[in-house]
């Protein structure tokens, strides 16, 4: 692909930029930083007041078609805002399960009721979302889900009344509804008799329990719902066909998403480099080879995710793009955390306040990064999928 900028690119990089430098100042100023990996507590209502702002100025959902609230911008506009964004140092934005996952979900399998109802309200960061997938026994095999939602009354004026447990739900705590993966068909097994339910979250059926991690923060929750309800036209999709609702959603996942990532993880490079340059361990030749190393490969990520991107997904590379990707990165940001460490040392190996658990940015990294060859579908699972689906090999025996 290609990967200059053209002029008119150029022009709309200097007006993102020029923005966040006017905007990112005054109160605003003190949220620059905030929010990163295992920091999603951190200022949290401030974030949510300044995506608001953002919002009010036209910059979520930068990538949605213009009907339905977005500035359509091309492929290239929304790597340029994403690197803009980093490059200013602003807050982490709140909405990522809304903008980048049921957004797009809601455009491909909503109906027209469902689309007016909720995709004003993601672009104008009035309702936050969380994802109801993983369960204590249906986390990497997704398949295995035993959330039941039964159905009281009829589908045009009845409700689905929700059973059972979601865990590892990120920011349950800070949202108004959850997309959750319910089966609605009684006996039915794997893929089969899934249903795809937006519910919301403030009812007296559900109950959220925050999950403290190691980085001493605590983003995802167990979620349980007894006798949750939620209206019978909340259902995307299909009722029983709600796998592949839930299946085209991680690839909304997978989708243009992942370069804001990549733009995060340069930034995080170039925080290590520097820690460093001051320090002085940047001397060691080792210390060098292995940040030159990371800063190589980083770049080959991003120009692979662009090129897959730019691609048409179903004839260029099916499901090995998002498998491949998802265990580049995440090995990739692996070792980023290991470095880190080893740069700061001894350091590294103490808390930074003698009054408690209070971790630096890179050892939160570290800690964090650990998670993430397991979420969004661990290392074992992304091989298989290769394994099997790309490669034609024996499929792994299941009990």
């Amino acid at each position: 692909m290609d990967l200059t900028y053209s002029a008119e690119d150029q022009a709309f990089r200097a007006e993102v930029r020029d923005w966040l430098a006017e905007h990112l100042t005054g109160e605003w100023a003190a949220l620059r930083g905030l929010g990163g990996a295992g920091r999603d507590h951190e200022a949290h209502d401030e974030r949510v007041a300044w995506n608001r702002l953002l919002a009010e100025h036209g910059w979520t959902c930068v990538g949605w078609p213009t009907e339905h609230g977005g500035r359509g911008l091309s492929l290239t506009q929304q790597v340029i805002f994403h690197e803009e964004y980093a490059k200013a140092d602003a807050p982490v934005r709140v909405n990522h399960l809304g903008e980048e996952l049921l957004g797009p979900t809601l455009m491909a399998f909503g109906t027209d009721e469902q689309k007016a109802r909720f995709l004003p309200r993601i672009v104008a960061v009035e309702e936050l979302w969380a994802q109801g997938y993983s369960e204590p026994n249906a986390g990497s095999d997704l398949a295995n889900v035993q959330t039941k939602a039964r159905l009281d009354g009829t589908a045009e004026s009845g409700q689905w009344v929700v059973d059972g447990q979601k865990v590892w739900t990120s920011n349950a705590h800070f949202s108004s509804w959850a997309f959750v993966v319910c089966r609605t068909e009684p006996g039915s097994q794997r893929h089969q008799g899934l249903s795809f339910l937006l519910v919301p979250l403030d009812q007296d059926g559900i109950d959220i329990r925050p999950i403290e991690q190691l980085t001493g923060g605590s983003e995802f929750n167990e979620v349980f719902f007894t006798g949750a309800r939620t209206d019978a036209d909340l259902v995307v999709g299909e009722v029983g066909q709600g796998w592949k609702v839930a299946m085209a959603l991680l690839g909304f996942e997978r989708g243009v998403s992942v370069l804001a990532q990549v733009v995060g993880f340069s930034r995080e490079l170039d925080g290590v480099v520097e820690l460093a340059k001051d320090n002085g361990t940047i001397d060691d030749p080792l210390v060098r080879d292995r940040l030159a190393a990371l800063k190589v490969e980083l770049e080959v990520m991003r120009r692979q995710a662009m090129r897959g991107l730019s691609t048409d997904t179903e004839s260029h590379s099916g499901v090995a793009g998002p498998s491949v990707f998802k265990l580049v990165w995440a090995t990739w940001h692996k070792k980023l955390g290991e470095v880190a460490m080893d740069v700061l040392g001894a350091a590294g190996l103490t808390t930074a306040s003698d009054s408690g658990y209070e971790l630096s940015r890179w050892q939160r990294l570290f800690l964090f990064a650990r998670a993430d060859t397991i979420y969004g579908g661990s290392d074992e699972v992304q091989r298989n999928i290769l394994a099997e689906r790309v490669l034609g090999l024996p499929r792994e025996a299941r009990g």
